[in-house]
């Protein structure tokens, strides 16, 4: 079994990349669609680095199913944004959060990919399809209402 997982999941969006794009290298937009906005209603945030692009960073602390961490944009351009993400709690972890944008007519095809190391969970989940059914079903909410924060 390989080191690394990777998950990725894809959507049509009915808008030019560079609204797509202006929702996912600028942190603060992500409370209008993000999968996990909501878990805690008391999540802390803070935000800090340059305002969107490189250098933004994004941390959170909240309950047990929000967790604890921090997110920076990497690499970002305008059909290519990639975020590292580093989870303290409920168990530590870092990854890699790419969003590829490639313009399709009118539209965007958006893929959102995440590649880390395994943890002890994940080596043991992966081979079953539990990782990525959970993970990815995630993927698929917070896509959904990108499209709907996008084409809004």
């Amino acid at each position: 079994m390989a080191d690394t997982y990777t998950v990725a999941r894809s959507i049509t969006v009915a808008a030019a990349p560079d609204t797509v794009h202006a929702l996912i290298d600028d942190l603060h937009e992500w409370r209008k669609w993000s999968p996990w906005e909501g878990v805690d209603p008391d999540l802390q945030r803070t935000y800090s680095g340059a305002d969107r692009g490189v250098g933004a960073r994004y941390a959170w602390s909240g309950n047990r199913k929000a967790g604890k961490g921090d997110m920076a944009i990497v690499s970002d351009s305008p059909t290519d944004v990639d975020i590292r993400v580093v989870f303290e709690k409920p168990m530590k972890s870092t990854s890699t959060s790419s969003f590829r944008l490639a313009p399709s007519g009118s539209s965007t095809e958006v893929t959102w990919t995440m590649t880390g190391q395994h943890s002890l969970f994940s080596r043991v989940a992966a081979p079953l399809g539990i990782f990525d059914k959970l993970l990815g079903k995630d993927f698929e909410k917070g896509l959904a209402q990108l499209k709907v924060a996008a084409e809004g």
